[in-house]
């Protein structure tokens, strides 16, 4: 997934973008549910609209230009670190009790 054909959050319903597959040049639409800003870097956890699989892709946004970019993240360090904090950012549980001494 590269292009991006349309970056505007609807203010009444869920954040969708379309996106350009390079490959085949086909337009898919994504749910952007969460976004996170590590180091100097921007990323985003996408679902495709109507797959009910609960899997989400994580993509780095960027510009050139005027134009929005969206491209995988091919270091796998740099994946790890990006994939935990969404893992802990979406699925992470909360232990109210950690920490409490009494």
């Amino acid at each position: 997934m590269d292009k991006n054909k349309n970056l505007t959050p609807d203010a009444e319903g869920p954040w969708i973008v379309t996106l350009t597959d390079e490959e085949s040049g086909e337009d898919l639409d994504f749910q952007i549910i969460a976004d996170a800003k590590i180091g100097e870097k921007t990323y985003y956890a996408l679902i495709p609209v109507g797959d009910e699989s609960g899997e989400c892709i994580i993509l780095e946004y960027r510009t050139e230009g005027d134009e929005v970019v969206f491209e995988t993240v091919d270091d796998d360090d740099e994946f790890e670190v990006v994939e935990d904090y969404f893992n802990d950012l979406l699925f992470g549980e909360v232990n109210y009790d950690e920490g409490d001494n009494n």
